[in-house]
C-alpha cells in the first residue's frame, strides 16, 4: 500500500509491434492466457499488411515488454484480437495509454467500428473498455477455457463511430 501512494507515477511509451518482438509477445501471451500463442504464430501476425500491433513499455529507455495489443483490420472494421498488460503494470494506467494508441492506429487505418471479445468474468478489462465507448452487442457461451478447467461466456463488444470518450470520438 505505502509504495503505491508515495511510487512515482509511470511514464509509459507505446510503439508500433515489429516480427522481432514475437518471442517476447508470445512470452506475455502465454503468462496472460490459458492457452498462449507461440513465437510463430505472433511472427506470421505482425508481419500480416492488415495487422496493428503496439507494445508497451515503462519510459525511458529500453524497458521489458508491459503490454502488447495486436488487430487486424478489414474495409471499415477491425478486430481486437488480444491485448494483454503483465502482471506486475497492471493497475498503473498502461492500459489506458496502450487502448488509446491502439484505437488512434486503428482509426488512422480506416477502422470506423472495433470489435472484441471478452470473458465475462474478466471485471478490470469490461471497465477499461466501458471506459472507451464499447457495448455488448453479443455473447458466446462457455467460449474461454480456463485453467482450472471451467468455461468462461465471450462478451462480444463493440464499439461504435462516433462513440463519446474523453473528448473525442477515440477516446484520445
Amino acid at each position: 500500500m505505502f509504495d503505491r501512494l508515495f511510487s512515482r507515477a509511470v511514464e509509459w511509451r507505446v510503439d508500433s509491434a515489429r516480427p522481432a518482438a514475437a518471442a517476447e509477445i508470445a512470452a506475455l501471451h502465454g503468462a496472460s492466457f490459458a492457452r498462449g500463442w507461440s513465437a510463430d504464430e505472433i511472427e506470421s501476425l505482425l508481419s500480416e499488411r492488415a495487422v496493428v500491433a503496439d507494445v508497451l513499455r515503462a519510459a525511458p529507455g529500453n524497458a521489458p515488454l508491459a503490454g502488447f495489443s495486436l488487430s487486424r483490420v478489414a474495409a471499415d472494421e477491425a478486430e481486437l484480437l488480444t491485448i494483454a498488460v503483465a502482471r506486475r503494470w497492471r493497475g498503473k494506467g498502461g492500459s489506458r495509454e496502450l487502448l488509446a494508441r491502439h484505437l488512434a492506429r486503428l482509426a488512422a487505418a480506416g477502422a470506423q467500428r472495433v470489435f472484441l471479445e471478452v470473458d465475462e468474468d474478466n471485471a478490470p478489462a469490461r471497465a477499461l473498455y466501458a471506459r472507451f465507448g464499447f457495448r455488448e452487442v453479443g455473447r458466446r457461451a462457455a467460449y474461454y477455457a480456463h485453467a482450472d478447467g471451467r468455461r468462461g461466456n465471450a462478451l462480444i463488444l463493440a464499439r461504435e463511430p462516433g462513440a463519446k470518450v474523453g473528448g473525442n470520438g477515440w477516446g484520445i
